[in-house]
Parts: C-alpha cells; structure tokens; sequence
C-alpha cells in the first residue's frame, strides 16, 4: 500500500463531490481496466453513499441498493461492469464461491466492495482502500493506493486536470 492520504468529508455533498471526482478519473482509464476498490469503516460510516454517488456521477439513473442483503448489485455502466458488494453479512469467505462472483470478473469490471475483509483474501487485490471514520460530526476518509491503476485514479480523483 502507498501512504495514505487524509480527506475530510465535512457533509453528505463533501462525500459526493469526492466520489464524483472517482469518477470523473474512471473515465480517464482505459475501459477494459480492472479495477477493485475496498470501503471499509463501521456502520453508517459513509461506504454505501460513496458508492451511490460515484455511480450517480458515472449517470447510473436509477435506484443504488445497499447490498447488504443480497451480496452483490451489478450494474452496467459505459462498457463497464460494476460489482457493488457488501460483505457484512457474510458468514464464511467460501459464500463468495456460491455467488459466483469470480465468473462474472471479466475486463473492465470495477469491484466495490464494502466490509472486504470478511472475504478472508478470497478477493483480488484492492487497488484503492477508501477507509471511512467518523470524525467531528462529519467523516474522515483515509485514502490508499497500491499498485499504478490506483495510484492513478486516486492522483488523478484528489487532483483533476485544469479546464
């Protein structure tokens, strides 16, 4: 992992303005990019609203479901395919094999996947780590990166180029 970098997310629109700058660099990656982004935090920390409003930015026009109870969302977005999962109720990291979720990891799929820990090194290796706290009534992220797709989304979302 790279060192990481602090964000602070005052309000529920600071949270949107960031993950909409997640997307805005997506778009500069080559769409057969495979990508995976680990969110983790407690409860209500802000993983679930992160996604939805990255997929919001991307021009998803219809409902984000929390997956909280069937594991796994997909939706399919400008060539990609993005996995949305939330792994909390998870009981036993061999459930991800009953998903299928390694079938459908085709080129340009985006996993986001909240609570990626209960998956006991079953998934690939996060490129970004967003990690969620709460802090002074608002939230803190920790951002980290590893390998050059993530340092390159995440330098590119924290620092967009100019008009």
């Amino acid at each position: 992992m790279s060192d990481a970098a602090r964000v602070l997310l005052p309000g529920p629109a600071d949270t949107e303005r960031h993950a909409a700058g997640f997307a805005r660099a997506l778009h500069r990656l080559p769409g057969d990019t495979h990508l995976v982004i680990a969110l983790q935090g407690e409860l209500g920390a802000g993983k679930t609203s992160w996604v939805r409003a990255l997929l919001r930015s991307l021009g998803w026009p219809g409902p984000v479901r929390s997956p909280t109870y069937t594991l796994v969302e997909p939706y399919e977005l400008d060539g990609r395919r993005f996995l949305h999962m939330d792994l909390y109720r998870l009981a036993d990291p061999v459930e991800l094999e009953y998903l299928g979720v390694r079938d459908q990891d085709a080129p340009g799929t985006v996993w986001l996947v909240e609570w990626p820990e209960r998956a006991g090194g079953e998934l690939p290796r996060a490129d970004v780590t967003l990690t969620f706290r709460h802090c002074d009534g608002g939230r803190e992220l920790i951002v980290q990166t590893a390998g050059a797709v993530g340092s390159r989304l995440a330098g590119s979302a924290e620092n967009p180029p100019g008009p």
